[in-house]
């Protein structure tokens, strides 16, 4: 019965690592870390534009463009637009982290499980 149990763990270990795929792909790469620390230390509410983002980030403006483009497919920053302007930003309660917190939850609660096994 406990195998049943560690197989279903797995699979759902397993599902959780295909859902989190774009996501660890997204933020996995330094130049998008870049971008993501950018606009975590302008805070969230405003938002910054791809030329704010240049500024403080050294990259080329198509740079940023390209990788903001890949964060936002990947449901890791959001974009509001005013007018003609787009304002790039991390949402607090809507953005894909979450999937990896839960991830590494399960990850970290299943290994926890099978180190007091195999010491006790």
């Amino acid at each position: 019965m406990h195998a049943m149990k560690d197989t279903e763990q797995l699979n759902v270990l397993a599902a959780e690592f295909r859902e989190c795929q774009h996501v660890l792909t997204a933020i996995g790469d330094p130049t998008r870390q870049s971008i993501l620390l950018t606009l975590i230390a302008a805070g969230c509410k405003d938002g910054m534009r791809v030329g704010e983002i240049t500024q403080k980030t050294h990259l080329s403006r198509p740079t940023v463009s390209h990788h903001l483009r890949i964060l936002k497919e990947a449901k890791v920053v959001n974009v509001h637009r005013v007018g003609t302007k787009n304002f790039y930003y991390i949402d607090p309660q809507h953005n894909s982290l979450f999937l990896l917190k839960n991830m590494m939850n399960h990850i970290e609660e299943y290994i926890q499980n099978h180190w007091e096994e195999e010491k006790g």
